[in-house]
């Protein structure tokens, strides 16, 4: 093991791209789309647009903080230069944990896909055969991870585009399903808003959570071989893969059959393929979805061993690296962690452990915003006023504070819902704890 801090750089832009790309499609859209489309009716492709345009305002923020320091090995980093060392405590931590509690989630549902086709075999095997190749792909080289996740996001990206492309040659052709005849009009056949609009506000906070994990590009920055040309490449691609592979899917989704023959409880991918004639489909979308699972997984793994090493202090254990530049200690002690989850699904229930993964997934809100406001800060800082950044935020600080404003109004949508009014009192909860802890750190210092 060694001290030195400059982790490998050995991704590249092809890697990037995917991860970029695969962190902005998970099991939000392969099985939360139907909930979604229930919801909002049509009306859900201007929510996905506009959300994703303040996602992708975030992201140029997170692009331009980046690119004004080499150094910095996770976004953290900037947070705790800008905002100060408590920031950086409370916010490093919250991420690092939040992204441990996605993980046992993520490994918990993998066991559940794999009895989808073994259903005599027990679900802790398949997580721990998961769980250990994903983990030796982390420790082994960063490009295992990166090819890894490579094809993870390729399996997902087929899997999206066979159904636009499903959904194109059906309306050309005039397809007629047990629903009528394939066209355009059948998008607002039955009315362009569902239920009146009364439930629209409260799939806002559903297409945001649809697209966290895209900040990963943020972690993988640091290991890319050229991050002045990979990541704005990356960054500004993303609006246009969201209107692509959102937008386009849901879409096709909507024209191959009404919108009120979605069902919340079913993946509309199994629904449309099964009732076009292809009786594997259950089969095929369960190996996409687990597909995503893994991908969530092996990214988990990779951020939460960053984010420990980041978050350690430069003398400690855990704040070293392998002969690869690897800090494997990091993650070896985060997958351990996660390993718990093999445990804990036997002995809480799945309510209460849904319900600490919503809580983890209110808190990203959080570091959205603390992500904005390191903007702002930096904005005014010397180091923007003496740099040379060609990659700026358009519209800063306007677009800033429009950002900031979105982000909270779906902390208020979830504070406010019955279903996530708990979670988002435990995400409460926890930032106050942190913040406590950290009080008590900077005193002991």
């Amino acid at each position: 093991m060694t001290q030195e801090h400059q982790m490998a750089r050995t991704l590249s832009g092809r890697h990037i791209n995917m991860i970029a790309l695969g962190g902005t499609i998970g099991t939000g859209l392969f099985l939360g789309a139907g909930d979604s489309i229930q919801k909002a009716g049509p009306a859900i492709l201007l929510v996905y647009i506009i959300t994703g345009l303040f996602i992708f305002a975030m992201m140029r923020a997170l692009g331009e903080l980046l690119l004004s320091d080499h150094e910095q090995t996770t976004f953290i980093g900037f947070i705790k230069k800008y905002l100060g060392p408590r920031a950086g405590f409370v916010m490093g931590w919250t991420y690092w944990l939040g992204w441990i509690i996605v993980a046992m989630a993520e490994l918990t549902a993998i066991g559940k896909y794999m009895q989808f086709w073994l259903p005599g075999t027990p679900a802790w095997l398949w997580e721990m055969i998961f769980l250990g190749l994903l983990y030796m792909m982390n420790i082994v080289a960063v490009k295992a991870f990166g090819e890894a996740e490579f094809w993870f996001s390729l399996i997902k990206i087929i899997a999206i585009v066979a159904m636009i492309a499903t959904g194109i040659i059906m309306v050309l052709g005039h397809v007629r399903t047990s629903a009528g005849v394939t066209q355009l009009s059948t998008l607002w056949s039955h009315g362009l808003v569902a239920h009146h609009g009364s439930q629209l506000l409260t799939t806002f906070q559903m297409a945001f959570f649809a697209f966290l994990g895209v900040e990963f590009v943020g972690i993988a920055a640091s290991e890319t071989q050229n991050p002045s040309h990979t990541i704005p490449k990356s960054i500004n691609s993303i609006i246009i893969r969201i209107l692509i592979f959102y937008v386009g899917a849901l879409l096709a989704i909507m024209v191959i059959q009404p919108w009120t023959h979605y069902s919340a409880d079913n993946s509309p991918f199994v629904q449309v393929f099964s009732n076009i004639g292809i009786t594997a489909a259950a089969g095929l979308i369960n190996f996409v979805i687990l597909t995503a699972a893994a991908s969530s997984l092996n990214s988990a793994l990779f951020t939460t061993g960053r984010m420990l090493f980041s978050l350690a202090p430069k003398t400690s254990y855990f704040a070293q690296l392998n002969r690869r530049l690897i800090p494997m200690r990091a993650i070896t002690f985060s997958a351990i962690l996660v390993a718990v989850a093999i445990g804990l699904s036997y002995v809480f229930p799945k309510d209460a452990f849904g319900l600490v993964t919503s809580t983890a997934s209110a808190t990203f809100i959080v570091i959205y915003v603390a992500l904005m406001i390191t903007h702002l800060v930096y904005r005014r800082s010397a180091d923007f006023k003496t740099g040379n950044q060609q990659f700026k935020l358009a519209f800063a600080p306007v677009s800033n504070y429009l950002t900031i404003g979105f982000m909270l109004a779906i902390f208020a949508i979830l504070l406010l819902s019955p279903a996530t009014m708990v979670t988002t009192v435990l995400a409460i909860v926890w930032f106050i704890v942190l913040t406590m802890l950290s009080v008590l750190r900077i005193k002991n210092n």
